[in-house]
């Protein structure tokens, strides 16, 4: 199971609830027609429902909308459709049609080795235009830089920014357009031009998708902005940095979401996961691949977040 706690600082209407890690956060947005933005990763769908339906007290979800299509973004939406089948669901324009029909290629689950159930696609929201959820119209921002198709979400009237991944607390996300080379080096600048349009809106509230929200008049939100910054900055003089750490964010993930694996069953998910023999060619590609696959997981085990016991690796 992973912790709920819920936020209720924000307008009333607003409910956010921290998930952890593994999944991201869920804000509720409630009214006659009550909306959910986020959805959680696949092994949280059953508490991902139930913490929804008791927040929602009786009323039928109308309405489901994702900032982006990451696993651990949308993996709840499949499970909510199933029990609110009217529920009318948002993804982002730029993914609309590889949701339409589920290419898990374009979605990033087969090459980052993570896992979704297939859910319908019902509209597309497009940058510039504003989306109803709940009782407020939400204007609808592009947010590149972790993943190029992502948006973030903006309410002008109390200025609350739903940032999903664009922004957190401590620390950012994985720049995905460098590890596909998409992106190249321009990935980094799309991040760092994302945090000014959302430093340029003077949100009083930002919720980011992992972590509580951050409020501006503490001071919170302007150094979440300035280490953002500074970590992109590093990123960008040593790209090498950033491939070990997205190396390590994949493989803690896939140990949170197993609880533990053999180390020759975390080999074997490690050699079929296309992203991670990328990042291997960005941060030592003099290195043999089993020889930098065992640093990354060993890595992780020598600073405390994976524990071996001889015979597994098992999260901590």
């Amino acid at each position: 199971m992973t912790s709920s706690s819920v936020s209720t600082t924000l307008p009333a209407d607003i409910r956010v609830f921290d998930r952890g890690w593994l999944s991201s956060t869920n804000i509720v947005c409630l009214g006659e027609e009550p909306a959910l933005i986020d959805t959680s990763y696949v092994k949280h769908e059953v508490e991902t429902v139930e913490l929804i339906r008791k927040t929602l007290n009786g009323a039928a979800l109308a309405r489901i909308a994702h900032t982006h299509l990451h696993s651990d973004h949308c993996g709840g939406t499949h499970a909510l459709q199933r029990l609110w089948p009217n529920a009318q669901t948002w993804v982002p324009e730029a993914s609309f049609e590889a949701a339409r029909v589920w290419d898990e290629e374009a979605l990033t689950y087969r090459a980052t080795g993570q896992r979704c159930r297939r859910f319908r696609a019902d509209h597309a929201m497009a940058v510039g235009q504003t989306l109803r959820l709940g009782e407020r119209d939400w204007q609808i921002h592009a947010a590149p830089g972790h993943d190029p198709l992502a948006v973030f979400l903006f309410d002008p009237r109390d200025r609350v920014l739903i940032a999903g991944d664009a922004l957190w607390e401590q620390g950012v996300g994985i720049i995905f357009p460098v590890i596909d080379g998409a992106g190249g080096s321009d990935a980094f600048d799309a991040f760092e031009q994302t945090l000014d349009a959302i430093a340029a809106l003077q949100p009083e509230w930002v919720i980011p998708g992992h972590g509580t929200p951050i409020a501006r008049g503490t001071g919170a939100l302007q150094r979440a902005l300035a280490q953002a910054r500074s970590r992109i900055e590093h990123f960008k003089q040593h790209p090498e940095s950033h491939a070990l750490y997205a190396a390590k964010v994949f493989v803690k993930y896939e140990l949170m979401d197993a609880g533990h694996r053999t180390w020759s069953e975390l080999g074997a998910w490690m050699d079929r996961t296309p992203d991670l023999h990328r990042l291997h060619q960005q941060a030592a590609p003099a290195t043999a691949w089993r020889e930098w696959a065992h640093g990354v997981v060993a890595g992780l085990i020598s600073k405390g977040a994976l524990r071996d016991d001889g015979t597994q690796v098992s999260n901590v």
